[in-house]
């Protein structure tokens, strides 16, 4: 509690009359020399002789014989038994004349209870409030707080109030019954704390209501900042926040969000009468949020302080409004500031908040909309070093405005002058007209077949707007991206139950809130609209088509195709762009993506343990081929598919994070991947007749499947289907990897990083050049490959394909050649493979192939490895030990492999199950409590199984066509390596025999 000033003490003892108070308490006072009086003492046995003198000239009194002594405050505080600040407030209320006993401990207060026994809660909450302002108004200090806060003309419109204790000293004591039924009430309110005391004390209180108009909330602040450690200094009261402070700015579609209640009345005294706060960093309230959205708030201020707890919460607070379709910025104080502080430091503070929130930073995926402004000049934050956009012109012009500590406002010539030392920008008053901003926050991009409209981090394609002939309809369809997941359909914007469905599907599929996807759709028609109406007008202007590359990077992507020892320079290439080890995967599954360009591409699934590094495998392959080539998703629902584009994936690659996010789509996925078009017929309604009527879709492929999985059992029929890589889980490659790490961070890292660009970029632009162009395989007849499987036929297919990507890698190093039919014209185009392409396919399908032949995943072929390790390194044991049987030990135990691979216990016990049902291992021991042994099936002896995919060799190849011209396809006329026929020789010039090869 605030000490009572001394002025105020000095005022009371000379406004009272001490004479007329002491004679009020029952002392008969006599003439005792010229200026004083005395009376028998009230404070002891004075029966005899008068010892009490008082002296009203000096306002003082004191007994002769027990020492009593004081002024007229302490009297009423010795005679009435109550405190120093009770016996002052009651001199300072005049109440202190009435008769009184003499006591040693007052029972019944002496001043009025400002509070009413039998008012409601609200009654009582708002009497109590009252008394709170009445006392604002007669304690200095309490306003000289306000005022040096910069907000005391916020006094009276929020009923700011100042607790002083006094209330607690007016309430009846609690050992009355109506003392004690009061104080339990106020305790309930939370004005009250369980010790008696009062919540609020020595704090400046702001009242917040509900929408009722209701006190449901205060927010206290302490006046004195050199309080007892540990001493909050902000309070609120005991319970939930319920309430909204300054609730008259929800009318406005604009609100500023300040983190507490001063720094709103900041923004409100210095004429932004539209702003609100929070409860601190982490009291924004659902109710807050639910009445942004029941007002239609369009657009907030974040006006938190400058400070990492205000950072985040700006963070944490701008996805929950952006979530329902609200625009967020963020108000950019200097660092360490908060809105009070700030304009406590400037002149004029309104001025200067107002050009803050001008300048605020567009929160969200993107840009701000293009405003028009004046020419403004910028002051650099001196911790941060960011430019503060808060003077204009004519305040610079004439010194007076913007003035932190540290900068001095120059003349606006001078700033102009100092430009390399003042950070300057002159921003035109004209939007960019290279995409067109909306105020909204839309950007769209129009073309001649679809329009794309992006709304933070979600995008909208309508396609098929030219198609609607009239102004009634507007019949699209639409696509919703949001983070790689999205939802499209096709519908009349004009049909209110079909925006409704659109909302609720678009909602299931995307995640998105269905208000947020409401207010998009909103805009997303009347920009469509527009769209609709310019072209019905024939006033839309043809946008300019942006190249893909210029002259000079499709020079050099070409000159690097058609230089020599192309897979040697990309290998090279590879290790350049930051990819360590893993060369054969990565060739492998960067061929597969050049397969997108023929008939039937290959597809990948990379199969790792967890954090082994295959999403980053993925990424570094995906980098290499152009962003509008390539299409990745972290999960697909199980329609998505059939709803894209028609031609949306045609020689493109389709990535997914994680096969599991695709186990909806997995059917969608096979028959895409096998058939090479996806075809679907669902019903709808005709807009035009209303009647059901059956509608296709239609995808066409190729396209080339990118996954990547942690599952160890995989769809077999997806799997037959793609060729598996497995990530080097090696302890070998991650020291490569942790070097690799470290050296990012170096000089040498740094620039490995800019040289990581212009490879990339070559390497995007090269894939450009690259066409869809039949392969003919000469070697075909010839060549061998496994067959006892049946799977074999699919993996066959995959061979081939590698063969011929490896060919069509090579097309500008290969003469073109044109398949003429007969005398027809105009024929198909196609290159020819070569004995180096079937070389290269050769050394790398039997590491890809045979997995398919294995009946092991590659990490269970990985951990029998480690097995083996395990029992050979006993047995040696044993042997060096002299103990007999050592090698005949066949045991071992789960701690013991942990031991040696490093795996996790779920990891080895997951693995180790698979190896059981395979009748590798056989469990001696395992159960709760006791140790899990193993004793193994095979023979350690006998060399790892290696398997095998039949393929001839290439020296064997050469030497079997050796006897025949130039113009022999293969030997022995059999499709897959047969010796029982004799050689059929065929035209190399592409006629008719060439066809039934």
């Amino acid at each position: 509690m605030p000490k009572i000033p001394e002025p105020e003490i000095e005022r009371v003892k000379r406004a009272t009359d001490l004479l007329a108070l002491v004679r009020s308490r029952g002392v008969e006072l006599k003439k005792h020399g010229s200026k004083d009086w005395i009376g028998r003492c009230p404070f002891h046995a004075d029966k005899e002789t008068p010892n009490f003198i008082v002296s009203p000239d000096k306002g003082l009194f004191h007994c002769m014989v027990c020492g009593k002594a004081g002024n007229a405050i302490q009297f009423v505080q010795f005679h009435d038994g109550v405190s120093f600040r009770h016996a002052f407030e009651v001199l300072a209320h005049g109440q202190a004349f009435a008769a009184q006993p003499l006591t040693k401990q007052a029972t019944v207060p002496k001043l009025d209870c400002p509070v009413a026994l039998d008012a409601d809660d609200v009654a009582l909450m708002n009497q109590a409030l009252a008394y709170y302002r009445e006392r604002l108004a007669q304690t200095p200090a309490a306003l000289e707080y306000l005022k040096r806060r910069g907000i005391a003309a916020a006094v009276e419109h929020f009923g700011l109030g100042f607790a002083d204790r006094t209330l607690g000293l007016r309430l009846p004591m609690k050992n009355r019954n109506e003392g004690e039924a009061l104080r339990t009430r106020l305790q309930k309110l939370g004005l009250l704390r369980e010790s008696g005391h009062e919540h609020f004390n020595g704090c400046v209180v702001f009242p917040i209501q509900n929408a009722a108009g209701q006190v449901t909330e205060i927010y206290g602040r302490k006046i004195n900042d050199n309080l007892r450690e540990g001493t909050a200094y902000h309070l609120y009261l005991p319970g939930p926040h319920v309430g909204i402070f300054n609730r008259e700015c929800l009318t406005s579609p604009e609100i500023i969000l300040c983190e507490a209640v001063i720094d709103a009345l900041t923004f409100w005294v210095n004429g932004l009468k539209n702003v609100t706060c929070i409860y601190g960093t982490e009291g924004f309230t659902e109710e807050l949020l639910q009445a942004f959205r029941d007002h239609k708030t369009r657009r907030v201020y974040l006006a938190y302080d400058r400070d990492d707890a205000g950072d985040r919460a700006a963070t944490r607070d701008a996805e929950k409004l952006q979530r329902f379709g609200i625009e967020v910025l963020r108000v950019k104080f200097p660092h360490g500031m908060d809105a009070n502080e700030y304009a406590r430091k400037v002149t004029p503070p309104g001025k200067s908040l107002q050009l803050l929130v001008n300048a605020a930073e567009w929160i969200g995926g993107s840009a701000r909309p293009a405003e028009p402004r004046k020419h403004v000049a910028m002051v650099v934050d001196e911790i941060t070093g960011e430019p503060l956009t808060i003077v204009d012109k004519e305040s610079l012009e004439t010194g007076v405005g913007w003035a932190p500590a540290g900068f001095v406002p120059a003349p606006y010539a001078e700033v102009q002058a100092q430009s390399s030392s003042l950070v300057a920008a002159s921003v035109s008053s004209q939007p960019e007209a290279a995409k067109e901003e909306k105020p909204s926050g839309i950007s769209v991009t129009e073309d001649a077949g679809s329009v794309t409209l992006r709304i933070a981090d979600r995008e909208w394609r309508a396609r098929g707007v030219e198609n609607n002939t009239s102004f009634d309809l507007l019949k699209v369809n639409l696509r919703l991206l949001h983070n790689e997941r999205f939802h499209l359909d096709t519908l009349d914007l004009y049909q209110a139950r079909q925006r409704q469905a659109f909302i609720k599907q678009a909602v299931e599929e995307t995640g998105l809130e269905a208000e947020l996807v409401q207010r998009d759709l909103a805009k997303v028609l009347l920009e469509l609209e527009g769209v609709r109406d310019r072209r019905l007008l024939g006033v839309m202007q043809p946008s300019e088509p942006v190249p893909a590359m210029t002259t000079e990077e499709r020079e050099e992507a070409l000159t690097w195709l058609k230089a020599p020892d192309l897979l040697a320079r990309l290998r090279e290439a590879f290790h350049l762009a930051g990819i360590i080890g893993e060369e054969t995967n990565t060739l492998i599954a960067y061929l597969a993506g050049v397969s997108r360009k023929l008939e039937r591409p290959l597809a990948i699934i990379i199969q790792s343990a967890s954090a082994a590094g295959k999403t980053t495998l993925m990424d570094a392959v995906l980098s290499f081929f152009p962003e509008e080539e390539r299409i990745k998703y972290s999960a697909m629902t199980g329609q998505s598919l059939y709803y894209l584009g028609e031609t949306n994936l045609k020689h493109k690659i389709l990535a997914v994070v994680e096969e599991a996010g695709a186990e909806k789509a997995s059917y969608a996925l096979k028959l895409l991947q096998s058939e090479g078009e996806l075809t679907i017929a669902s019903t709808g309604k005709d807009p035009a007749t209303g009647k059901m009527v059956t509608q296709e879709y239609h995808v066409e492929g190729p396209v080339m499947i990118f996954l990547t999985t942690t599952a160890i059992d995989l769809d077999e029929e997806l799997q037959n289907r793609c060729l598996t890589l497995a990530v080097d889980e090696s302890a070998e490659q991650t020291q490569r990897i942790h070097r690799m790490q470290r050296e990012r961070r170096t000089l040498a890292g740094l620039i490995a990083r800019e040289q990581r660009k212009d490879v990339l970029k070559k390497l995007r632009n090269a894939q450009r050049l690259l066409q869809p162009l039949a392969i003919l395989n000469p070697f075909a007849p010839a060549l061998t490959f496994a067959t006892a499987r049946t799977r074999n036929r699919r993996d066959h297919e995959k061979y081939l394909t590698l063969i011929d990507a490896i060919a069509l890698l090579h097309q500008h190093q290969r003469e073109s050649k044109v398949l003429a039919h007969g005398h027809q014209s105009g024929g198909q185009n196609y290159i020819e493979v070569t004995l180096d392409d079937i070389a290269l396919a050769n050394q790398l399908a039997p590491e890809v192939l045979g997995r398919s032949l294995d009946e092991l995943p590659p990490q269970t072929r990985r951990l029998l490895a480690h097995i083996r390790d395990v029992m050979k390194s006993k047995r040696k044991g044993g042997s060096a030990t002299g103990h007999q049987g050592a090698k005949t030990v066949t045991t071992f135990s789960r701690k013991e492999l942990r031991d040696v691979c490093g795996w996790s216990l779920t990891q080895v016990r997951v693995h180790l199950e698979r190896l059981v049902d395979l009748e590798y291992l056989a469990i001696r021991h395992g159960r709760i409590g006791s140790q899990f042994v193993y004793e193994t099936l095979f023979d350690l002896d006998t060399p790892e199984a290696i398997a095998h995919v039949g393929l001839i060799e290439v020296a064997q190849l050469r030497r079997n066509l050796a006897g025949f011209g130039n113009g022999v396809a293969g030997q022995n006329g059999h499709l897959a390596g047969g010796d029982e026929m004799p050689p059929s020789p065929v035209s190399r010039n592409g006629h008719a025999a060439l066809l039934h090869t």
